[in-house]
């Protein structure tokens, strides 16, 4: 019997990851793409089918050995049908993304919520290795929510649950594009603090993020250089974000009592421990200090591969 190979990807609002693992977890190969999550759902389709097409392809392993594929999408999701039911930053609503990926590729399909499946890589492959009750934030384009409860990845009736990032912290707060105001992804996402920054320069301020966020969010670099140059308006983005974060990390800390929060997605990888800093300042603030001693506070270990590895997870059954 030859090696067989497993497909991991991790869709989100501007890029598609994807990681090919050998029999023994291991990556072999891994590609990145940019998208557009402006497009019909066709088109992200195709990019997702590329994409795979693609790794197959130049990493040269035989279709023949390839044993699943899994793949995340930011959003709701019915996990036991493979259906997108509904994602802000994607134009996918009641999408049967399995469907189309198993009728391409023959082989079987998993699709989770993109934080669900980083807290359950970190769960079991990175930094969240040896706890119990684990609440995670993937700071994003979007801003997700992940919970592992007494050992298991909790995913509430019908695979709804942990969508904290639309908790709601100010009624009267920017607008979120899932249609409320001041959610705590309209303050701290990549979307959030790029909308900041938009409005401040429309007030006549200057930033070197202006061009960045002129047509959409940022990437991550940029606000990185913006910062390190004493840019005021990205300085005031980031220290926006981090309040809310910090807020809305005590009250998930008096609400589940876990033994660790995770911070983790693009912004938190490329800002290194300075979100982790900020948020530590805060947030004994917003919680009772008899919870707060028993949690720790930890950056994702995985990095950009925390939702490949869950991925893997998924396709291994591991809870």
């Amino acid at each position: 019997m030859g090696e067989k190979y497993n497909i991991c990807l991790d869709v989100g609002g501007t890029k598609v990851l994807g990681a090919i693992f050998n029999s023994k977890d291991e990556i072999i190969y891994r590609l990145k793409k940019r998208s557009k999550g402006n497009g019909a759902s066709a088109d992200v389709e195709k990019v997702i089918i590329d994409v795979t097409e693609e790794m197959i392809r130049e990493s040269g392993i035989d279709r023949a050995d390839l044993n699943a594929i899994a793949s995340c999408a930011p959003g709701v999701i019915d996990q036991a049908n493979g259906i997108v039911l509904f994602t802000p930053n994607l134009p996918w609503k009641d999408y049967d993304i399995a469907g189309a990926m198993r009728k391409q590729f023959g082989v079987p399909f998993f699709v989770g919520n993109d934080v669900n499946m980083g807290v359950l890589g970190e769960y079991h492959f990175g930094v969240g290795r040896g706890y119990s009750n684990i609440v995670g934030f993937f700071v994003g384009t979007g801003m997700g929510g992940g919970l592992v409860l007494n050992g298991q990845l909790y995913t509430g009736h019908l695979f709804k649950a942990a969508e904290y990032g639309h908790m709601i912290l100010d009624p009267e707060g920017p607008l979120c594009n899932c249609g409320q105001r001041g959610c705590l992804e309209a303050f701290s996402s990549k979307q959030g603090m790029s909308a900041y920054i938009r409005q401040q320069v429309a007030r006549g301020r200057t930033s070197l993020m202006a061009d960045a966020v002129a047509e959409g969010v940022f990437r991550s670099k940029k606000l990185v250089r913006a910062l390190e140059a004493g840019d005021q308006v990205a300085e005031e983005a980031v220290d926006r974000a981090c309040h809310w974060l910090a807020v809305a990390t005590g009250n998930m800390i008096n609400t589940i009592s876990p033994d660790l929060v995770i911070f983790g997605g693009g912004v938190t990888e490329a800002l290194g421990d300075l979100l982790l800093k900020k948020i530590l300042a805060e947030v004994d603030r917003y919680c009772l200090p008899q919870i707060r001693s028993t949690v720790e506070l930890k950056c994702a270990a995985l990095g950009d591969d925390s939702i490949l590895y869950g991925g893997l997870a998924m396709i291994k059954g591991l809870p």
